[in-house]
């Protein structure tokens, strides 16, 4: 199986043993190799970062094609279980037409995430759109390796005028790489439009947020609107550019208050709010949540729908106890200023943070607050954001919507 695999493949890969008994998960379905499942002999320790290589098990079993990063605790990422002519534009090409035409499917016009990593079986990879417009994140040696390729790749079945590089995130350091941020193709220097449900919202696809705008709400913007027709007040704390204010605001919700600490989010916000003619209807506050709400609640302020969707508070496992905290507090300040009978949404994007032990903070706040609930909706990611059925880490945003009494 050895000799066949290098012969098939235009460049001959370099081989790396699994560790005996060390095979079983990624026979199991599961894409990561970790470094201490693989015999990291001389010559594997000093592949290059992102090298492209052939795994196999201690017993010489052929387990798949991936990249390698001897300097990682994820040290594989593998890209197939199967015997590839190349890893190069045309399969990555077959690749990213199979994830577009899932997108066609889900998302009625063209603004959502096209590449969700694992779960698009580009590991590494994130790629939102923006109509014409690509924002990409390459997180992982591998794929920064794999990106004239992926230009090529992107280039032929998308067609955008520009890609943007958001080479900025943290998973880079990790991996010992840059980060940075690059223009390719004509000039993005202004926000550029997104259409979500109705509305049109402005992204800054440079200097915003991940990628400049939250795909993955989308979804739950249209849950919290379906409850906001005729709302009396809505309070979206972490208001971003405004993507559950306006969803309030073009259901019928009387006002909008929006919260959030960034200014250039909300001049967004406030765009968007003027040009789906909502602006009467919205008000955005710049401000710390935390000591807004500490304002709200001494002021004894009360409102039929409340949302809490925070950054992550839990970015690594060490953050996990801390992360607890800041949830419960949350949970609790956000349940003060509802209403009885009111609607409270309150979502963690943490990937630690397990949808039970979420649960279990929020509950605790709510008893913080000497208020009860039900929870009538627990909700995810929207289905752009596919989840890898083995790798629980790509199911990393989950959302309650309660009923508080």
């Amino acid at each position: 199986m050895q000799q066949l695999f290098q012969e098939s493949y235009r460049v001959p890969l370099p081989v790396i043993h699994l560790l005996p008994q060390k095979h079983r998960r990624v026979l199991a379905g599961h894409p990561w190799i970790y470094s201490n499942e693989i015999s990291m002999i001389a010559e594997t320790k000093a592949l290059p970062r992102g090298a492209m290589a052939a795994f196999y098990a201690h017993d010489k079993h052929y387990l798949g094609v991936g990249s390698f990063n001897p300097h990682c605790l994820i040290a594989g990422r593998l890209f197939t279980p199967h015997l590839v002519e190349d890893i190069g534009e045309d399969w990555l090409a077959e690749r990213i037409g199979a994830a577009l035409a899932l997108r066609t499917q889900i998302v009625s016009e063209p603004y959502y995430r096209l590449i969700h990593a694992e779960a698009d079986g580009l590991p590494g990879l994130i790629v939102d759109r923006f109509d014409d417009v690509l924002c990409v994140q390459l997180n992982t040696a591998g794929m920064e390796n794999l990106w004239p390729s992926l230009e090529a790749a992107l280039r032929r079945i998308v067609k955008p005028r520009s890609l943007i590089l958001r080479n900025d995130s943290f998973a880079r350091e990790i991996e010992g790489l840059p980060r940075e941020t690059k223009m390719i193709g004509e000039d993005i220097n202004a926000p550029v439009d997104v259409r979500e449900n109705g509305l049109t919202y402005f992204a800054d696809l440079r200097g915003g947020q991940k990628t400049g705008w939250f795909f993955d709400q989308r979804d739950n913007h249209a849950l919290v609107a379906r409850y906001a027709k005729n709302a009396d007040s809505v309070l979206d704390l972490y208001t971003h550019a405004g993507g559950f204010a306006l969803a309030a605001a073009k259901a019928g919700a009387k006002k909008v208050i929006g919260v959030d600490s960034s200014e250039p989010a909300l001049e967004l916000a406030k765009k968007a709010a003027a040009h789906n003619r909502l602006a009467q209807e919205c008000d955005f506050v710049r401000a710390d949540v935390f000591e807004d709400l500490e304002r709200r609640i001494a002021a004894k302020e009360k409102h039929q729908i409340v949302i809490a969707d925070p950054p992550a508070f839990v970015k690594s496992r060490k953050d996990i106890a801390s992360g607890k905290r800041g949830y419960r507090k949350l949970a609790k300040m956000a349940a003060s200023v509802t209403k009885e009978g009111g609607y409270l949404f309150i979502a963690s994007c943490s990937h630690n943070m397990e949808l039970s032990a979420f649960i279990e903070c929020v509950a605790a706040g709510l008893n913080d607050a000497k208020r009860t609930g039900k929870i009538l909706h627990t909700r995810f990611a929207a289905p752009d954001h596919p989840v890898h059925p083995h790798l629980p880490e790509s199911a990393y945003l989950k959302g309650l919507f309660l009923l508080i009494e």
